[in-house]
């Protein structure tokens, strides 16, 4: 039997620039191990059983297959989601948005609105710092709505409401003090689709018309239709986009725009405050 050092060497040609993060992370989901007993046991002997689990999942890894999706899980805001090939793996950049939300100036019971909420990341991110906030999603697709659905209760946030809509139609008539989306932003053409994570996420949850714009302009443009007055919008789009979005919350009454970089200095995140 090969040990635990052995097997992850065995790992070392994954690709992408994480290739030991990648395999430590397989192998402990094959063994049901937290990281750290690999650090502790690095001479044990896996059974055969585990040891033939990991290679199936390094060579899933090899033909491209998201970790994230290999697993399971991922982690955003220190909160551990499922998700699956129907949602996004969250990431990083996002939590951008996660942070500014929760630096904005808003009612102690103030209603929330997640716009393509995917696996529930940011409205569970929100609702576990803000119990006293009413959170709810939306997303058009039933899958994304099952992963969320199941995240809120292993989280016991149950509280945070999770209903299929296509941007605001299942929303109508109804206001909040913040709208939040994370939405498709990527052009149809953009070679960036073509590589790592992205060829396996879904498509609808990442391509937008307009040279990624269309989805963005659509929430922008009801966004004020669905906000209390001093409400408020926060979007994520592409580093590229920033004054493209800037103009489009202007243009729909917005004021105080405004745009946050992520860690790596790129524009990121695109907000504003219901002037009129």
């Amino acid at each position: 039997m090969a040990t635990v050092q052995e097997l992850l060497r065995s790992g070392d040609d994954l690709p992408g620039d994480s290739a030991r993060r990648d395999a430590e992370i397989l192998l402990c989901h094959s063994l049901g191990k937290p990281r750290s007993w690999l650090y502790t046991w690095p001479e044990r002997e896996v059974p055969a059983t585990n040891t033939r689990h990991f290679h199936e999942l390094l060579a899933e890894r090899r033909r491209g297959q998201p970790v994230a999706y290999l697993v399971g899980r991922r982690e955003f805001w220190s909160l551990s989601l499922a998700v699956n090939r129907h949602t996004l793996i969250p990431r990083p950049e996002t939590e951008t948005l996660v942070s500014w939300a929760l630096e904005l100036d808003l009612p102690a019971d103030a209603r929330v609105l997640d716009l393509g909420t995917g696996s529930g990341a940011i409205a569970l991110a929100l609702a576990s710092e803000r119990p006293g906030w009413q959170v709810s999603g939306v997303d058009a697709s039933e899958e994304a709505l099952a992963v969320a659905g199941l995240n809120a209760a292993s989280l016991a946030l149950e509280r945070v409401r999770f209903s299929r809509s296509d941007w605001y139609r299942g929303v109508a008539g109804q206001r909040f003090h913040l709208l939040v989306s994370n939405p498709p932003y990527i052009d149809g053409a953009d070679p960036h689709l073509q590589r790592g994570d992205v060829r396996f996420e879904p498509p609808a949850a990442l391509v937008a018309a307009d040279a990624g714009l269309a989805d963005i302009a659509q929430l922008a443009a009801g966004a004020p239709a669905h906000l209390q007055p001093g409400g408020w919008l926060l979007l994520e789009h592409g580093y590229s986009q920033g004054e493209a979005v800037r103009a489009l919350l202007r243009d729909a009454g917005f004021g105080q725009v405004a745009t946050r970089t992520d860690l790596a200095g790129l524009e990121r995140i695109t907000g504003g405050v219901l002037s009129r």
